[in-house]
């Protein structure tokens, strides 16, 4: 018989294993408008899309919620240009070629039509993806999503302009060191980020209001991003449903930063996209 603690070792280790072998079999990439994109496919069913927000990966954004909704899905999760597995490349960067890589890889995928859930920066790709590639949407959900300057609290883009790396999250910056060892690329992903949000414009209204997809509008009460914001975006959409929810930025769906670890608001969370999805 083997000691109890060698025992407990090796299932720590063959569980290790396990998931570095599951990752690995999920992650894969693609050529895409000219950039090697990394995305992972996790599940079956109807596919739906994750978009993470700025400063961050896959892991970092939906490590607590992806398993779940794999189950009832097939989850394509992506990183985006100088985030995470996917190196920044010499072209411009924005929202709309965010969008258009999105719709790329939904053809290199052969997939016509799919479910999109955006979280902060995420959800405003989705905006765009919905905007310019409007057939290859089926339904939305935008978690933390701003479409207009307004959206965010007085002061933030004055604050930005003095923003530096040392401001960035430390749970963000391990989970990028965790999957890019690039020295440089860290720096690379906060200028591109920092720099877009500096210079972002409003969407109009004219383009929201187009938008035809039903959308799930989900906001913390205690947001970055005004939960009047989020009332304003669902009354704009023509066909969206309001959650405002207790809790910060990225609270609700368990996201590296959020205070409270144990929390069982992202299941519910879950449970809801799950319900709105499926109608």
């Amino acid at each position: 018989m083997y000691p109890k603690t060698f025992v407990v070792i090796l299932f720590i280790i063959m569980t290790h294993n396990a998931l570095q072998a599951q990752q690995n079999t999920a992650g894969r990439y693609a050529t895409v408008n000219g950039l090697k994109l990394y995305y992972e496919l996790h599940g079956t069913g109807k596919p739906l899309v994750l978009l993470h927000g700025g400063g961050s990966t896959i892991e970092s954004n939906f490590a607590r919620v992806l398993p779940a909704l794999a189950r009832t899905h097939q989850v394509i999760a992506i990183e985006f240009q100088a985030h995470g597995h996917t190196a920044d490349i010499d072209r411009p960067f924005s929202f709309e070629q965010d969008a258009d890589d999105v719709a790329a890889l939904l053809q290199h995928l052969h997939i016509e039509k799919a479910d999109i859930l955006g979280f902060s920066n995420g959800g405003t790709t989705a905006l765009q993806v919905a905007i310019r590639h409007p057939k290859q949407v089926n339904k939305l959900v935008l978690a933390s999503t701003l479409y207009r300057r307004d959206g965010m609290p007085a002061g933030f883009f004055e604050g930005m302009q003095q923003a530096t790396l040392e401001h960035m999250p430390a749970p963000l910056k391990e989970a990028y060191r965790k999957v890019n060892s690039d020295p440089q690329g860290l720096q690379k992903m906060f200028t591109r980020d920092a720099t877009r949000m500096i210079h972002f414009q409003d969407i109009s209204d004219d383009l929201i209001k187009a938008i035809h997809a039903p959308a799930l509008v989900i906001n913390g009460d205690t947001d970055v991003i005004r939960a009047e914001h989020a009332l304003l975006l669902s009354r704009m959409l023509p066909h969206a449903e309001l959650a405002i929810l207790p809790g910060g930025h990225s609270d609700y769906i368990g996201e590296i930063c959020a205070v409270d670890k144990n929390s069982k608001l992202p299941d519910f969370v879950v449970m809801m996209i799950d319900t709105f999805l499926a109608k």
